[in-house]
């Protein structure tokens, strides 16, 4: 009894330690994506099997809970703003001079027309806060070797993802490809990131490639043109009478 007693307290101190493992990697991985604050440039391609169109976007974050996204072109749709201010999300169009206050419901749906999910964009949901992380194991993407983790919806959290797989390089903790599934485990797309270059302090991919599983010919590419990490935002740039002036 007492060797049973044994191997069941190591066992459940093997899990606790993988479980705070996968936890660490995450936390270093999203860590060196976002940083404590940051300032993006970027480029979205949108290919559809009969067009292809190119958005320009700004954004500023700060944390978890807060984002602002500006869009800088094309002239159609510029000057439209998203924010995330702690729990609440916003989008200003400057055209009919409308400030829209955004269900949670809308989270999943495509950011201007692409395969990047409004929830993507506005960093609604923390894939540290919102999802368990599970260490599965290790495999190679794109020559480099990578922790495979599941991460699974906490019960009771308002998010677009059932599941989530992310592979994360070992040596430099990136992120090099993501997988979304839904609540019955069906793959919905899958992220590429690649073309790691020097952006400000660290290396860090500036491709992401968005491909969706049921949508054959349907393609979503952002570049990250210019990053500045760990820069000085007040918390009050986030705010509903700046969307209507940042440039």
């Amino acid at each position: 009894m007492k060797n049973l007693t044994l191997t069941f307290i190591f066992i459940a101190l093997a899990i606790v330690t993988q479980a705070q493992t996968a936890t660490e990697i995450i936390k270093k991985s999203e860590d060196k994506a976002r940083g404590e604050s940051s300032i993006m440039s970027m480029t979205m391609k949108i290919v559809r099997p009969t067009y292809e169109r190119s958005v320009s976007f700004k954004s500023w974050g700060k944390g978890l809970e807060y984002s602002m996204t500006l869009v800088t072109a094309p002239a159609k749709e510029k000057g439209q703003t998203f924010l995330k201010l702690k729990n609440d999300l916003w989008s200003w169009n400057p055209t009919i001079a409308r400030m829209i206050k955004l269900p949670s419901s809308m989270m999943s749906q495509g950011w201007m027309g692409s395969d990047f999910t409004n929830d993507d964009v506005m960093k609604e949901t923390s894939i540290v806060v919102d999802y368990e992380p599970t260490l599965v194991g290790t495999e190679t993407v794109a020559g480099k070797s990578c922790y495979k983790i599941k991460l699974k919806a906490k019960e009771n959290a308002a998010v677009v993802w059932g599941s989530i797989m992310i592979w994360i390089t070992k040596d430099t903790y990136l992120q090099l490809k993501t997988q979304y599934f839904d609540e019955d485990n069906e793959l919905i797309k899958t992220e590429i990131a690649s073309e790691i270059k020097k952006m400000d302090d660290r290396e860090i991919p500036t491709k992401f490639e968005i491909i969706p599983e049921d949508n054959k010919g349907n393609r979503t590419i952002v570049t990250i043109d210019a990053v500045d990490f760990n820069v000085q935002i007040e918390d009050s740039f986030f705010s509903q009478q700046k969307m209507k002036s940042v440039r």
